[in-house]
């Protein structure tokens, strides 16, 4: 070794870096915090006690300035449009959503799921058709009268406004004049829509 060597300077050995702390474990995601479904704005948000995510979406208003409103969990299958009082049902106001979404964010483990996927235009219409169509075999009176917010309760999986969807009806009301029909209320200009009684199918002959 040459004796230069010996008086040659090295830089120091940088310091030894601190070891990272280990990371917070992470909370369940909170699915839902900024999903808005079309036709559905979101007014209020609970969460059970898996941290998933219990929404008070708003399903339009009536022309007397009444809100309606729907409770749905993101977590397991729950989904409630009404509430029953002395044998009638009343459609939830802002107040008795907000109870019946906390009680049920108070008893509900399921974990977040997916959040459900928007229908593309042609099955949103077939969903829309299927619901009307089915409605007299759920009912036993001879004609169904509805409007759209009798349809509440499907919302969720169409996600769309309310002026899509009773455009929609207004529509096969037209194609389907034997089915369905939408008339214009006389004190109101809300449009109620009356699936109108199926004559049974003829007999074959011989039959």
């Amino acid at each position: 070794m040459a004796l230069s060597d010996l008086f040659t300077r090295r830089p120091a050995a940088p310091a030894p870096t601190p070891p990272t702390e280990a990371p917070e474990p992470r909370a369940w995601p909170e699915i839902g915090e900024t999903w808005k479904p079309e036709g559905l704005p979101v007014a209020e948000r609970y969460y059970n006690q898996a941290h998933a995510v219990v929404l008070v979406a708003s399903t339009g208003h009536t022309p007397y300035g009444t809100t309606y409103y729907l409770v749905a969990c993101l977590g397991c299958h729950f989904l409630s449009t009404r509430t029953k009082y002395h044998d009638s049902h009343i459609q939830y106001t802002l107040t008795t959503a907000a109870g019946a979404a906390n009680d049920h964010a108070a008893t509900c483990r399921a974990l977040p799921r997916e959040l459900p996927a928007r229908p593309g235009e042609s099955e949103a219409r077939r969903l829309l058709h299927s619901w009307v169509r089915t409605m007299p075999r759920r009912r036993d009176l001879q004609y169904t009268d509805f409007d759209v917010h009798d349809l509440d309760s499907g919302r969720l999986e169409l996600q769309r406004t309310n002026e899509w969807i009773q455009t929609e009806l207004e529509a096969l009301a037209i194609e389907e004049s034997g089915l369905l029909s939408a008339r214009t209320g006389e004190r109101t200009d809300t449009v109620r829509f009356r699936i109108l009684p199926q004559l049974p199918a003829a007999r074959t002959a011989g039959h």
